[in-house]
């Protein structure tokens, strides 16, 4: 071998160099050991810092290596950059102690008693790390006890993140917070803060109401200027009349106009959505549940926020993946019960239940149905759930029927269409939970399968489905027909700009949603994403973006969804 001129040894001829980079994976702690040891030993020490009174020696390259501040300090034009002994004025020894620490061990040791001594240096220090890793520690040690201080102290340091996590703990717990001695240490601005950032709350808005006047009474002279701000944080939609006579007594008497509660927009007649304590911070969302994609059967749960205008992932059924099962809400859980999935190639039915708490993100088992089943329908009836198909506990719905839609009525169930055999239908039954009895109405005004149908303004609308014509031809219903219980009689309302079946189709204030589903003008079954919404207001179909993937299959449901919730969104299928 000779060596080359560039100092490296080389063969004969031009190979390769064979050239091969290390990595030790214990260089890093080796490298901190031993500048810890140096500093421990007191060799090659270059600056001494000076805080509350006591010294501290130290490396500049270590400190400018973990601390813009020192960084800046030591290379820029400071008079600092040529100091053996730096004095530093807004810390403390303690914070200086734990981060020398850290910046020399990486490891840092937290707790009530130095936090403060500790967050304060490393803002003064700009150590992101250290701030991150304080801000994290305060949020696992939240409490009604120091949430006000955690708050103070995430507002004095910018932090954002931890300000955010703070309001929505006394949010979560705002009625039992009110009542503490704390609370009132709130000035009207971080109280403004609080009512206005949107989360949710654990009580009514009648107490949420409560709480402000509380509030204010406590120092009415210094807090009376603060009224006319905080009363109109408050959602009238959802306070009872009887309330607004004891705003009216606290603000007689006053001179400011902005107080004149006529002012405030008061509703007609105030109400909450039934299960809910309060709307406030939740939004009224389109909530996908299962179905298909081109990936296959699928248990996720997906919700779009018109407010946002994107659909997010939101939860998945805690059961193997499944299909044909039973979903329906009460109370603004949503229920799924029975359904089928395969193993080894055969098709398990099950009658277990499951219901989902969008406030609480939180599954819970229920009891499972008295048979295993699936392709039924599930409906709410005046607080009961209903699971109808070929067999129920209550009197059997006459005929065998399969992939039929069902809607509620006031204390009535309305089962239309379906399957029997081969043979699609146009039937119509009517259950009367009062009477425990089945009876016949108008049949339809199309034969429907695997349509739904949907509940709004005391009538029910059916959407979508197929049916064969004379050849077995598979035809899609194009309209939307809506029936009148008290004449019987169904009309056509509208057609639909994509006639299609398997759709999920749900209300969500005065619209009617029209999601996914498979179309047949081609040979096999196409899915789409496609998005249609209906005004019932005006009669209009409006425009919407697409799911960002075709779906089919699915059931969509309105649920109330907390609005500061931070998902993932749906992103389109890639192969």
């Amino acid at each position: 071998m000779t060596r080359s001129r560039a100092g490296s040894y080389c063969g004969s001829g031009q190979g390769p160099l064979n050239t091969v980079q290390l990595e030790h994976p214990s260089h890093t702690g080796a490298l901190l050991y031993g500048l810890n040891t140096l500093r421990s030993k007191g060799l090659l020490l270059d600056v001494t810092l000076i805080a509350g009174g006591q010294e501290f020696r130290a490396h500049r390259v270590v400190l400018a290596s973990c601390s813009e501040y020192f960084r800046a300090m030591f290379t820029d034009e400071m008079k600092e950059r040529c100091q053996s002994e730096i004095s530093l004025k807004g810390v403390s020894a303690t914070g200086l102690h734990h981060l020398l620490e850290y910046a020399y061990t990486s490891r840092l040791c937290l707790n009530l008693a130095n936090i403060l001594d500790i967050l304060a240096a490393a803002a003064h220090f700009q150590v992101p790390t250290i701030i991150q890793a304080c801000s994290n520690y305060l949020q696992a040690q939240l409490d009604l006890d120091n949430c006000v201080d955690v708050s103070m102290l995430a507002e004095t340091y910018s932090l954002y993140s931890l300000r955010k996590k703070v309001t929505a703990f006394m949010s979560a717990h705002l009625h039992q917070f009110s009542e503490t001695a704390d609370f009132q240490r709130l000035n009207a601005s971080q109280l403004t803060h609080l009512l206005s950032c949107d989360f949710p709350v654990d009580c009514s808005e009648a107490q949420v109401l409560d709480i402000v006047l509380d509030w204010l009474q406590y120092d009415w002279n210094k807090r009376a200027p603060h009224c006319p701000t905080l009363l109109s944080s408050i959602n009238w939609n959802e306070v009872p009349k009887a309330l607004i006579q004891k705003v009216e007594r606290l603000i007689t008497g006053l001179s400011s106009p902005q107080l004149r509660l006529s002012s405030l927009e008061m509703p007609l007649s105030p109400s909450t959505p039934q299960g809910l304590v309060n709307t406030r911070g939740l939004e009224l969302a389109v909530v996908k549940v299962g179905g298909f994609s081109l990936c296959g059967v699928t248990n996720e749960i997906t919700y779009f926020l018109p407010s946002s205008g994107r659909w997010r992932h939101l939860t998945t059924i805690p059961h193997v993946e499944q299909c044909n099962f039973g979903t329906a809400v009460l109370e603004n859980e949503l229920f799924v019960v029975g359904g089928c999935f395969n193993q080894s190639l055969e098709e398990l039915i099950h009658p277990f239940g499951f219901r989902f708490s969008p406030q609480h993100n939180k599954w819970s088992t229920m009891a499972p149905m008295q048979r295993e089943r699936c392709r039924f329908s599930l409906s709410v009836v005046r607080g009961f759930l209903y699971a109808v198909d070929s067999w129920s506990p209550i009197p059997s719905l006459p005929g065998f029927r399969a992939q039929h839609s069902a809607a509620t009525l006031g204390h009535r169930l309305l089962i239309t269409g379906g399957l029997e055999g081969e043979r699609v239908l146009d039937s119509c039954y009517v259950y009367d939970t009062t009477t425990n009895s089945w009876s016949a109405r108008s049949p339809l005004l199309k034969p429907r399968a695997d349509h739904a149908s949907v509940t709004y303004g005391g009538h029910v609308y059916l959407c979508g489905g197929w049916y064969e014509d004379e050849i077995a031809t598979r035809v899609l219903v194009g309209t939307i027909d809506r029936y009148d219980l008290e004449t019987d009689t169904w009309t056509v309302v509208t057609n639909v700009p994509t006639p299609r079946f398997h759709a999920g189709v749900v209300v969500v204030d005065n619209l009617l949603w029209v999601v996914g589903g498979c179309l047949s003008d081609v040979p096999f079954d196409r899915g789409t994403g496609v998005v249609e919404v209906f005004d019932f207001r005006t009669g209009e179909w409006q425009s919407c973006s697409s799911y960002p993937q075709d779906i089919w299959e699915h059931v969509c449901v309105p649920l109330y969804v907390p609005r500061c919730r931070d998902d993932m969104d749906v992103l389109p299928f890639t192969e």
